[in-house]
């Protein structure tokens, strides 16, 4: 056994879970096959928090990489906790324990890792408790649905030494790297300005609904957790819960940290903005479930460019044809990309090219690789592709984005006070109040 694993076996000490949403289609033979070709000592027994969606999708994926095993499954669902353990079960041969309570899962020492796929206000708390527990972490985006939140997510990794990637999995796919590389080398001259755009149809939601009974198998007030008590409802619930400020942030922070993490990559920043002034409201789809902007035009002033994030829920169209992306504006060109692929538009100069243009270059999703990335890395103890401050990085840009159309004020953030300086309603919203008996950690 390498000095590296010696030293991760040691580190070990518990696990972690929460829920998500994807599609099955593994064969157990496959999993097993890959098992066969890794040794007992670096076989790594995951858990996975959240099992509807997107959590799910990353369980998959973990599961493709050799010597992974899934050790448990938890949610709140009983449904959803019993038809993925059925998936489970049919991609490993073998049944993963299951629980209805994070905290019971992350008891188990036997769990190496954990996959945090729950609503946005369930992140912080199982994350710090598997950061105590000896855990490594793969955290879907955004990080928290807080500033404060993100804040103390951080401080636990690094207190506890934990190997945490956040699902921002642009930050592992080829053809990003390969435009990154561009633009930071000047292929596209002088960086000026960054459009990015997200327009999708569910950001408005889903129609009105009268509430309803609690479902049954459904343990709602632990879904609920730490945000305020309120009745069931069927449209801010399963996978609609985005679109509601108790639980997320509406499409800047459920794709924005995606784009918005491209432009903040392209220039390799790791600070706030200089300032942030914002647009837009709630001004469509009335008989739609959300409470969070339909409509939003923000403005993020770096310190020699622009970053513009804007979106237009229930339409699904967007400049250059793309329902949502990136465009990236030189004094030499405009590179845009999304993640089908990305392509160079040069500027004319007196009838002649500044640069050659580049037509549209393929790309692919990353999902896969960025999970084998972390797997990597906990095996080694390197830093992963988007290590915990820069998925708090791109929430804090995401946040103060709602927060500056909240408050209806330019934002300019003090990073020595960790607050928006006299603006009293907006420092208001940096920190959650929990609901009892739940309390925000002290890292």
């Amino acid at each position: 056994m390498s000095s590296s694993r010696r030293k991760f076996i040691g580190q070990i000490t518990t696990g972690a879970l929460i829920p998500s949403l994807t599609a099955f289609d593994t064969k157990e033979s496959v999993h097993a096959e890959q098992s066969k070709k890794v040794s007992a000592a670096d076989k790594i027994n995951i858990a996975l928090i959240g099992c509807r969606g997107m959590g799910f999708g990353d369980l998959e994926n973990a599961l493709k990489q050799p010597g992974v095993e899934c050790a448990a499954l938890c949610d709140v669902d009983e449904e959803v906790l019993n038809r993925r353990t059925a998936d489970v079960t049919r991609i490993q041969g073998k049944a993963p324990a299951k629980y209805k309570d994070f905290r019971k899962l992350i008891e188990d020492k036997n769990i190496h890792a954990v996959i945090i796929g729950t609503p946005d206000h369930w992140h912080c708390l199982p994350f710090i408790a598997a950061c105590e527990a000896g855990k490594d972490i793969y955290v879907e985006k955004p990080l928290a649905n807080s500033i404060a939140e993100c804040d103390l997510m951080v401080k636990a990794a690094r207190k506890y030494k934990r190997v945490v990637q956040v699902g921002q999995q642009q930050r592992s796919g080829t053809h990003w790297k390969k435009a990154m590389d561009m633009i930071k080398s000047g292929g596209i001259g002088q960086l000026r300005r960054v459009n990015i755009w997200g327009n999708f149809n569910y950001g408005t939601g889903q129609p009105k609904v009268p509430d309803a009974a609690v479902p049954p198998g459904v343990d709602f007030d632990m879904w609920l957790g730490p945000a305020p008590q309120r009745s069931f409802n069927p449209a801010r619930f399963h996978g609609s819960w985005r679109m509601f400020w108790d639980y997320g942030g509406g499409l800047v922070t459920d794709w924005g940290v995606h784009l918005i993490d491209m432009a903040l990559w392209a220039t390799d920043t790791k600070t706030l903005p200089l300032s942030v002034s914002v647009g837009g409201g709630n001004y469509a789809y009335p008989d739609h479930a959300h409470e969070t902007f339909d409509t939003m035009d923000a403005v993020f002033q770096m310190k020699d460019h622009v970053i513009r994030w804007e979106h237009n829920a229930g339409i699904q169209q967007g400049p250059y044809g793309r329902m949502y992306g990136l465009a990236f504006a030189g004094n030499d060109a405009t590179l845009v990309i999304d993640r089908g692929g990305f392509e160079l538009f040069p500027e004319n100069d007196n009838g002649k090219f500044k640069v050659p243009a580049i037509p549209k270059q393929g790309g692919s999703e990353s999902h896969e690789l960025h999970m084998k990335n972390f797997v990597e890395c906990i095996r080694s103890r390197n830093e992963p592709a988007c290590p915990i401050e820069n998925g708090r990085l791109v929430a804090v840009y995401a946040h103060m984005a709602n927060i500056a159309l909240k408050t209806n004020s330019r934002l300019i953030w003090n990073e020595e006070k960790k607050n928006f300086g006299d603006n009293t309603a907006a420092n208001a919203l940096i920190t959650p109040a929990y609901r009892k008996p739940w309390i925000l950690p002290n890292v």
